[in-house]
């Protein structure tokens, strides 16, 4: 039986869970081919409470548990799934079990370690390793964050399968009309980024970019927990065009994009980057900076500036600003990249390897094969 770890169905939505939500979805649509290839159909485990993000599972969610989070995962769950194959899409699995294909995202925790705090940063480093061993086999989202991995000792590259995240989101919400006019913007006349404080995202670029008087006609709008007094801490200039409007519902983001000039993530590594993309699809123009996954997953559809260049951040925005043609142009572009990403082509490589997977365990006895099926939810 395939046995799908839900932990994520318990926590606040994130990019990670983003992703294992979508491919969760799209694997619905091959449930007769799974139960035939797994012996059974497939279910999603999770720890009490999880109840998903406020949209239809496709397969039935077994969530009565003794305990929860970290605990439910590496204690409760191999018990629970021993005798079936597990699916764990979110960088961790469980320790001791033993026929399990495991999706880790990135290897940030490692190459920038500084983003996390300790606890966080010493748990996944510890773990991660461990669970490159255990697992049958990795799943991660692009070719960078698989060099990564092998890189740090994760996994061997042999044993990492690459599986692009879609940017076709199944509730992409409806953009906001009005999301410019709320916070007081004029269309075409701001730059969208992430307000987040880690270190790799590397938003003072943009905040140095954004101080420098030639800007003073465009406003940088920050989205996100990070607050100015945050970047204020890191010796970052807040310029009086800065805008920090916060945690914001999926509507207004989508009109904050769609009316922005552009969206900037001049990352100093990202696993995949999903933000531009998401941008890109809603036909607006990105700005990366050449590092970690962007250029792989953006490619030729949005331009690039020097991780700490601010004077490029400056051209590169003025020349979206003050030529509109060069919007349109790199508009069309970034949309026709974004499009390639679909998540029903992600499912269709995930297929592929849970194939390869079933047939491995085929030659093993009818037995161990059989998962123990638990206490269903009411």
């Amino acid at each position: 039986m395939l046995i799908i770890n839900g932990k994520f169905l318990s926590t606040k939505g994130t990019g990670v869970s983003r992703v294992a939500f979508e491919l969760l979805t799209q694997l619905g649509k091959h449930k007769e081919e799974l139960t035939r290839l797994f012996g059974a159909p497939p279910i999603i485990l999770a720890p009490r409470g999880a109840k998903g993000m406020a949209r239809e599972l496709p397969f039935p969610l077994y969530n009565r548990s003794l305990l929860t989070w970290q605990f439910w995962e590496q204690l409760e769950l191999p018990i629970r799934a021993r005798r079936g194959f597990l699916l764990s899409l979110c960088n961790l699995s469980p320790i001791v079990h033993g026929r399990t294909v495991t999706m880790v995202h990135d290897a940030q925790t490692f190459s920038s370690p500084q983003s996390y705090d300790f606890a966080f940063r010493n748990f996944y480093q510890l773990m991660l390793p461990i669970i490159g061993r255990r697992s049958l086999r990795i799943l991660t989202v692009s070719d960078y964050s698989a060099g990564q991995l092998e890189h740090f000792g994760i996994a061997p590259r042999d044993k990492i399968e690459v599986i692009h995240n879609g940017a076709d989101h199944s509730d992409m919400a409806e953009a906001a009309a009005d999301a410019s006019a709320r916070l007081g913007l004029t269309p075409r006349r701001y730059v969208l980024a992430l307000a987040s404080p880690q270190v790799h995202k590397n938003i003072g670029v943009l905040l140095r970019a954004f101080a420098d008087p030639a800007m003073r006609d465009l406003r940088l709008v920050l989205f996100g927990h990070g607050h100015a007094a945050a970047f204020a801490e890191q010796g970052y200039p807040i310029p009086d065009n800065a805008m920090f409007c916060g945690r914001i519902d999926d509507a207004t983001l989508a009109g904050l994009m769609q009316q922005s000039l552009c969206f900037a993530m001049p990352s100093r590594t990202e696993g995949f980057g999903l933000p531009p993309l998401e941008a890109m699809l809603r036909g607006t123009p990105a700005i990366i900076a050449p590092c970690g996954a962007l250029p792989e997953v953006c490619a030729d559809g949005a331009l690039r500036a020097g991780v700490d260049r601010p004077e490029e951040w400056r051209a590169a925005i003025r020349r979206l600003a003050d030529n509109p043609e060069e919007r349109e142009k790199w508009a069309a572009a970034g949309l026709k990249q974004a499009r390639r990403m679909s998540w029903n082509a992600a499912c269709d490589r995930l297929m592929i390897s849970l194939r390869q997977i079933a047939a491995e365990l085929a030659t093993r006895p009818a037995s161990s094969r059989m998962a123990l099926l638990p206490s269903r939810s009411a």
